[in-house]
This record gives C-alpha cells, sequence and structure tokens, in this order.
C-alpha cells in the first residue's frame, strides 16, 4: 500500500516475479488541508498544511478490498502486507494511537491533525535547530548536509511546543504516518530505521541530547524520551502480524506479516533495481525526492540526509530532493493560462498539461528566452530554506503560456543538476539516474532531464513504484527472500537508457544552466529579497484575518 498526499493506493502483487495484478486507489476525503479545518471557517496560517488521519484508515477499508477483488485472488493467498508514506508526515497521537484531533477535545485545533510533509510554517523553528547546531558544532549536523528542514520532525513538534501547549502536553506520542498505519494494521508500534535517521536526527544510535534541546527551549528538553523514543524495526523486518480488526478492515487474513513501515521515495529503490551504488533514484510527483545508496560516507552540502542502512542494510543510503516540481507544473495550468489555451484543449481532446507540453515540445532549447527557478513550494536541497520562492525571469510581451511551462519544466531539471553536481563534488558518485513516478509519463520532461543532466535517464518499469517497492519489503517480512537485493531482483523494474541526452541540446542547456546557477546563488545564498516578500505577505494576511 502506497499513501501519497491526495490518495492512497493498494497494489495486489505477485511474489515470483513482481507482477502487478491490480490495483485501486482511494482519493481522501479531506485532500490537504490548507485553508481551514473539516467543519470551520477559521482560516488556516501561511504554509500550513494538514490532513486527516481517517482518510489514511480508510484507505485499508476500500481501496485493498476493491483491489483484490479486481485481481480475482483469495485473500488466504496473500502473504503480506507493505506500505510507505509520504514524509515528513506526522501524527499526534494518545498513548494507544488514537490521534488527539479525533478527540472531540481538539477537533477544532489545527495542531492536533497530522502535519504533512509539505507543511512549512515551523521555518523559524528549524533555522533555530540549525543556528544552535552549529554554534555547538553538533556532530550529526553535518550529515544533513548542514542544515535540519522546517518539513522534520523536531521542528514541527517544536512549532506546537510554541504554539500549543496544551496539545503537546496532551500528546504522548509523535508518530510518522509511516509507522502509525502499520500500529493501525499490527497493534504495534515499531519506528522503522528509514524515517528515524533521515526525518529524526537519529545517527549512531543517539538523537539530539537533552542538553541541546533545552537550550532550544527548556520545555522541550524531555522530547525525545517523553515523545519520540520507541523500538527500531529494520527495513523489510516484521513489524507483527495483521490484527483481527485490521483483518474486518481489509478482507485479509488475520496473522499475515506486516512489514516495517517506509518512505515512499526510499523504498522505491528496490522496485527500480537500484540498490547498488551509485544509482540515484529520482521519485517524481507533486514533488521529488532523490535516493541513492552508496559505499562512501561523505558529507554532501544540502542534502537531506545519510543513514546507514536507511535504504538497504550494507549501504549508505542518501537522500535529496525538491520540494515542488509537479506542484508547480500543476499551480501553472491551473492559474497562469487563459481560458482560451483551456478550450482549446477541450477540443483537441487534451489536458491542458498535454497541450502545453506539445506546444512546448516544438521550441527549441532558449527559444523562449525565460529562466526560472523551482522554488515555489522552497527549496530542499541543496539550500534547505522554505521560505524561498519562485522566479521567472526574461518575460516580455511575447511571452506566450507554453513559453512560461516550458521554462517551468527545465527550472525542475537545472535543480535536480545542481543535487547531482553537489553530490559529485562531494566524492559520492551518481553513474545511472532513474526516474519513477508520475512524471516519467512526460517524454518531453524526461527528454529535458536526460539533455540537463547529460545522462541518461532510465525509468522504472511499473507505474506503481512505491507500491511495488512496498510488495518487495512485504515479500521479504513474510520470508518469501532473504534480503530486499535478492527481492529486488526478481521483482523490481526498470527500462535502461530509456532516454539519452542529445549532445547540441546539452550544449545549449548549458548555457541556461548558468544563468539558473547564477540566479540560485544570488537569490538563494543571499535570501533577504524572498524572505522579505515572505514577511510582508504574513503581514498582510494577519491584517486581513484581524479585519474579518
Amino acid at each position: 500500500m502506497d499513501f501519497g498526499t491526495l490518495s492512497g493506493r493498494a497494489v495486489v502483487v505477485r511474489v515470483s516475479d513482481g507482477a502487478e495484478i491490480a490495483s485501486a486507489v482511494h482519493e481522501y476525503t479531506h485532500a490537504v488541508l490548507e485553508d481551514t479545518l473539516p467543519g470551520s471557517s477559521t482560516r488556516l496560517p501561511d504554509a500550513w498544511a494538514l490532513q486527516v488521519p481517517q482518510d489514511y484508515r480508510d484507505v485499508l477499508c476500500r481501496a485493498v478490498p476493491e483491489a483484490l477483488a479486481t485481481a480475482g485472488v483469495a485473500p488466504e493467498q496473500v502473504v503480506g502486507i507493505g506500505t510507505d508514506f509520504t514524509a515528513c508526515t506526522m501524527v499526534p497521537t494518545y498513548a494507544d494511537g488514537t490521534p488527539l484531533n479525533e478527540d472531540p477535545r481538539f477537533a477544532d485545533r489545527p495542531h492536533a491533525y497530522v502535519k504533512l510533509w509539505k507543511h512549512h510554517a515551523a521555518q523559524g523553528q528549524a533555522d533555530r535547530i540549525n543556528d544552535l547546531a552549529a554554534r555547538r558544532g553538533e556532530r550529526w549536523l553535518p550529515r544533513y548536509g548542514g542544515l535540519i528542514s522546517s518539513e522534520w520532525e523536531f521542528a514541527k513538534a517544536l512549532q506546537i511546543h510554541e504554539e500549543d501547549p496544551e496539545i503537546y502536553d496532551a500528546m504522548d506520542r509523535w508518530v510518522e504516518a509511516a509507522d502509525w498505519i502499520v500500529w493501525q494494521l499490527c497493534g504495534t508500534y515499531v519506528r522503522n530505521a528509514c524515517t528515524a535517521g533521515y526525518k529524526g536526527i537519529l545517527q549512531d544510535g543517539q538523537y539530539p541530547s537533552e542538553d541541546f534541546l533545552g537550550e532550544l527551549n527548556p520545555g522541550f528538553t524531555s522530547f525525545v524520551t517523553d515523545k519520540l523514543d520507541q523500538p527500531l524495526g529494520e527495513l523489510g523486518s516484521r513489524a507483527g502480524s495483521l490484527t483481527a480488526e485490521a483483518a474486518s478492515w481489509t478482507g485479509l487474513p488475520e496473522g499475515i506479516a506486516v512489514a516495517v513501515g517506509n518512505v515512499d521515495a526510499h523504498v522505491t529503490a528496490p522496485a527500480a533495481g537500484a540498490v547498488e551504488p551509485g544509482r540515484m533514484v529520482a521519485i517524481m510527483g507533486t514533488s521529488t525526492c532523490h535516493v541513492m545508496s552508496s559505499t562512501v560516507l561523505q558529507d554532501v552540502p544540502g542534502m537531506c540526509g545519510v543513514v546507514d542502512g536507511g535504504i538497504v542494510a550494507g549501504s549508505y543510503g542518501y537522500e535529496a530532493g525538491q520540494s515542488g516540481v509537479g506542484d508547480i507544473f500543476g499551480w501553472f495550468t491551473s492559474t497562469g493560462v487563459p481560458a482560451s489555451y483551456s478550450d482549446a484543449a477541450a477540443q483537441a481532446g487534451e489536458s491542458v498539461h498535454d497541450y502545453l507540453t506539445r506546444l512546448a515540445s516544438a521550441q527549441d532549447v532558449g527559444q523562449h528566452g525565460i529562466v526560472a527557478l523551482d522554488w515555489h513550494s522552497g527549496n530542499r536541497s541543496v539550500l534547505v530554506d522554505h521560505e524561498l520562492s519562485g522566479l521567472v525571469i526574461g518575460t516580455t510581451l511575447a511571452t506566450k503560456p507554453e513559453d512560461t511551462y516550458r521554462a517551468l519544466l527545465e527550472a525542475t531539471a537545472f535543480g535536480t543538476r545542481v543535487i547531482v553536481e553537489t553530490f559529485r563534488d562531494s566524492g559520492v558518485p551518481v553513474e545511472e539516474f532513474v526516474v519513477a513516478g508520475g512524471l516519467a509519463r512526460n517524454p518531453l520532461l524526461m527528454q529535458i532531464y536526460a539533455d540537463v543532466l547529460r545522462m541518461p535517464l532510465s525509468i522504472i518499469a511499473s507505474e506503481q513504484g512505491p507500491a511495488l517497492g512496498s510488495a518487495i519489503h512485504a515479500a521479504v517480512a513474510a520470508g518469501c527472500y532473504s534480503d530486499v537485493p535478492l527481492a529486488s531482483k526478481s521483482m523490481g523494474k526498470v527500462r535502461r537508457a530509456a532516454f539519452v541526452p542529445d549532445e547540441s541540446r546539452s550544449r545549449r542547456y548549458d548555457a541556461l544552466f548558468e544563468v539558473y546557477r547564477g540566479l540560485h546563488d544570488h537569490f538563494g545564498r543571499d535570501p533577504l529579497t524572498m524572505r522579505h516578500l515572505r514577511g510582508l505577505r504574513r503581514d498582510a494576511l494577519a491584517r486581513q484575518a484581524a479585519a474579518r
């Protein structure tokens, strides 16, 4: 089961060869809460992104039985369940796993709800964590490229502590959604090694010290021991067995294996046959997460983290990412396209995305005269600053929507090139680039990436990469394979070198990339302009809210 930003998907997978027999999707009823809480008119502040945990349970109750029925597979043939989740997505719960928002006393309290990965309102707390860690010379900070993200566990928890102490005090457990859904399935709370390392600052068996946390805020001193710490589970191991209650939700047999939870990006690597060192996997959807295994341990500026065994046991797992990719394209098609383009797309029987892609495909590299910065949802790597914002430069009165659309596609490729070059410059070689996720279906985008990166692009031969990866882990947890790499060889799928770079286009993209890099370093290394604009926006929104 793959739990994404807007929906959860169940896929029935054959253990012997990874064949995907059937799938079903359940769209979250409440989607992403960015404006108001359910049944409330109170507006959420800027940069908030919340969810309702019952939506995740509904995936178990609806998508799983539907997928089984479509597959024609008898429930007793199912040997195990593997899950993956967006991260860092956090659930505040009581000791029994009940989310705080399900307590009627807290139904109207924003901090009682799930904080989705793209909740960026804890940037101030992240800044303080980074400043203090740098001043103190904390040894764990370089393992995260020198910066902790506002998306991660500590910054989000500190925000709750400082903005709603009653919710913080009521919270017994601060749980990754990846672990919460496993808890729901097997009744056992096992903290997976992946999110604990990448999002929870667990390095060499230790979290940030109580002395460090107390210096951040005296009331935060015992956060790890009181709210966070929990037994760890290795990826691919068995967290527990399906409970009778979860069996009634899913229609699956009680007692089958439930694998330790995992992250959608990391679990995709074995599905793409990319567990060997040097193969970087980009899971491209609303955002992009870049993961790669390596035999070397290095400090890479701006990486999201390096964790021993964070992807597969025996290797160092690296992670980087871009906070906005598909979200940026979706934003533009929703807000930047005139009615005439929407009408033309409808007449052609195409989506606006497909229509703009077709028009943009007819252009030569650089023809539009535009360069964009892909920071509409902030920057995850390598700047790690969610106060940064998007930029399009070079527009004229002759600029058309397809020009801007193509420039945004290219901007995300340029952002990926910055990440790849930073890894290489830091002594972590990137030898192959593998793409998974829904955006792999756009051939123009894939060709742009190949040309910009000057690398062949391999494409996962599955439209359900995270779910397939979860099934691989489930097969290992159920004892069908001895380890994840062995299961990956039988069940993983990839088309090698599906897109290859064109030298003439790559040379022209090199010139555009130099412009992008100059803008990147100017606005990213000295972000006062963008932070000032964010501040002015927040002030205006606060005045507007006060007036209401």
